[in-house]
């Protein structure tokens, strides 16, 4: 599907969320529009061993079901432990935090990646902007070695759909808490003022230290949250653009639209389809009844495609007045940990990238990330004519 058309109709009976060759072939949004005009609460089967989920897909249902931490939670650690273990690193996450820590670095870092990749005529936007920019940055907050960047990127694109939610026995995964625990080890008692420091050496406000699952699940949670977010978002959100010139060269000419616009381009990326938890008690959601144990996915994407809260939802508008959208789980007691820090990300590079660019177009068909979790591109070949 084009970006700025609307998708192909899909009837309520062919839809299948758990088809993820669909999503590789970027076939998703006509079953979310089906979803959200004639059931928008809607039972969907899953093959065995699972028992099946409630897909939430309008966007003021998702918006109150995030809200509702009581309703709907997605880990048995929900608050307060959950909450105070959060806050330890939180606080390293916080827009101001970010600017005063790591805003000159991350302009500099921004301005040799740009240059490096405007070197050659044609290259691969996510090997050479969307993937390797945020994990050059993760790669500074984590405080380790440049020689390990490779390898974090390798991690990162294996752990397409792993959760943080142990145990988790996949071969990546193991090697990733492997590492983790390396860089614990070494750093425990010292005054270290990287993510990992602060993990190991700080005491939440409850006063109990993490425990050995605890890092590992927050450490993966970091490599998750420090590169997925920002390289998705970045890569869907320049595909649209290439495919939506005007508002190219509206952002291009008016580099100020950019501390809104990046909302539109978060909006229109929706790098996160979804986001799955279990009901533990009886609630009520558009008037149907979804029981205590019952599994919930809230189909953020979808909502950022509701045409009740968008205009004309399938079209960037970077002057769009408010966007009220839900790419990283707005209202969610587990909101995207790295928000900021994607947004800064992603604002500073079209900054510097912008600017450059005379034209830019499409060099090969897109490919994509077959996974109905992140909504991620694989290849993104592309022509630039340079300023």
């Amino acid at each position: 599907m084009k970006r700025g058309a609307q998708p192909t109709p899909v009837a309520l009976d062919e839809v299948d969320l758990t088809d993820l060759d669909r999503f590789r072939d970027n076939l998703g949004w006509g079953q979310f529009d089906t979803l959200r005009r004639e059931d928008p609460v809607h039972w969907h089967p899953e093959p065995a061993p699972n028992g099946g989920f409630w897909a939430l897909t309008r966007h003021a249902d998702i918006r109150a079901a995030s809200r509702d931490a009581d309703a709907h939670r997605s880990l048995p650690t929900d608050d307060p432990r959950q909450t105070a273990v959060r806050a330890l690193i939180a606080r390293e996450f916080r827009p101001h935090r970010l600017r005063q820590n790591y805003g000159a670095f991350l302009r500099e870092l921004t301005k040799n990646v740009v240059c490096a990749a405007l070197t050659e005529p044609e290259f691969d936007f996510v090997q050479r902007i969307s993937a390797d920019f945020p994990i050059q940055v993760l790669s500074r907050l984590l405080d380790v070695p440049k020689e390990v960047t490779r390898q974090l990127v390798a991690w990162s694109n294996a752990a397409v759909g792993i959760t943080e939610h142990l145990p988790c026995r996949s071969p990546t995964t193991q090697d990733v808490i492997a590492y983790g625990r390396a860089l614990r080890n070494a750093r425990r008692r010292g005054d270290g003022k990287d993510l990992v420091s602060i993990l190991v050496n700080r005491v939440p406000a409850d006063g109990v230290p993490l425990t050995e699952r605890e890092f590992d699940s927050y450490f993966l949670r970091l490599l998750k949250a420090g590169n997925e977010t920002t390289q998705h978002a970045l890569s869907n959100s320049m595909l649209g653009l290439i495919e939506q010139p005007g508002q190219l060269r509206l952002l291009r000419d008016n580099p100020d639209l950019l501390r809104t616009g990046v909302e539109e381009l978060l909006r229109w990326a929706s790098p996160v389809y979804h986001v799955r938890r279990t009901a533990p008690r009886d609630v009520q959601v558009a008037g149907r009844l979804i029981r205590a144990g019952d599994e919930v996915v809230m189909w953020f994407a979808s909502g950022n495609r509701d045409a009740d809260v968008f205009t004309d939802p399938y079209r960037i508008d970077v002057t769009r007045p408010k966007v009220d959208h839900l790419a990283f789980g707005r209202g969610s007691p587990q909101v995207c940990l790295g928000k900021a820090l994607a947004r800064l990300e992603i604002r500073l590079m079209y900054e510097e990238l912008l600017p450059r660019l005379d034209s830019v177009e499409l060099a090969s068909e897109v490919t994509r990330v077959r996974s109905n979790l992140v909504n991620g591109i694989t290849t993104l070949l592309v022509k630039v004519r340079s300023r």
